[in-house]
C-alpha cells in the first residue's frame, strides 16, 4: 500500500515528486549567482580578459533580453522582463507539479526554472543581467551570456529533443 501512495504521490504532482526538479532549478541558480559574482568582484564594467583564441572573459551589462534586445530602452523593459520570467516561474512549477514524472520533460523545466530564477534575481538586485561569457569568430562575438542564459538554452533544447521524441513514438 505504502508503495502505491508513493508511486501515486508522484505520478499525481505532488511537492514530493517535484523536489528533485526544484532542487536542479536550485543548483543553477546557484551557480548562476557564484559565477555572476565573482566575475563582479574581479572585473570592472566592460574589462575583457582573453582565455582562448575564441573565448574571453568579460563584465557586460544587459538590460535588455536576449540577444540585448530593447536594452536602450528607457528603463521599463526591466519590469517588462521581470513580469514575463515570474510567469514563466509560475507555469513552469505548475507543470512540473503536473508532469512530476516526466523526466526528460521535467528536465527540461527545471534547467529554464533556474536559469529564468538566475537572471529574475539580477534584474531585481541590480536593474540587469550580469553576462560574462563571451565567445567569437575573428572580430564577430557573440552576445555575451551566462550560466542561467546557458541553463535556458539547454533546457529550451531538451523541450525540443522531448517532443520530437514524443512526436516520433
Amino acid at each position: 500500500m505504502a508503495t502505491k501512495k508513493k508511486t501515486s504521490f508522484a505520478s499525481s504532482g505532488s511537492n514530493a515528486g517535484m523536489a528533485p526538479w526544484l532542487g536542479i532549478a536550485a543548483i543553477i541558480v546557484l551557480i548562476d549567482q557564484i559565477t555572476k559574482v565573482t566575475i563582479s568582484k574581479l572585473f570592472v564594467f566592460g574589462e575583457s580578459r582573453p582565455v582562448t583564441s575564441f573565448f574571453n572573459l568579460v563584465l557586460a551589462y544587459n538590460k535588455g533580453a536576449a540577444f540585448s534586445f530593447l536594452a536602450a530602452a528607457s528603463g521599463w523593459q526591466r519590469y517588462l522582463f521581470t513580469a514575463i520570467a515570474l510567469a514563466a516561474v509560475i507555469f513552469i512549477i505548475y507543470l512540473l507539479k503536473r508532469h512530476a514524472g516526466q523526466r526528460l520533460f521535467c528536465w527540461a523545466l527545471a534547467l529554464i526554472l533556474g536559469g529564468a530564477i538566475g537572471n529574475v534575481i539580477d534584474r531585481t538586485i541590480y536593474g540587469h543581467v550580469i553576462d560574462f561569457l563571451d565567445f567569437y569568430v575573428g572580430n564577430w562575438h557573440w552576445p555575451a551570456f551566462n550560466v542561467a542564459d546557458m541553463a535556458i538554452t539547454g533546457g529550451a533544447a531538451l523541450f525540443v529533443f522531448d517532443e520530437l521524441r514524443r512526436v516520433g513514438k
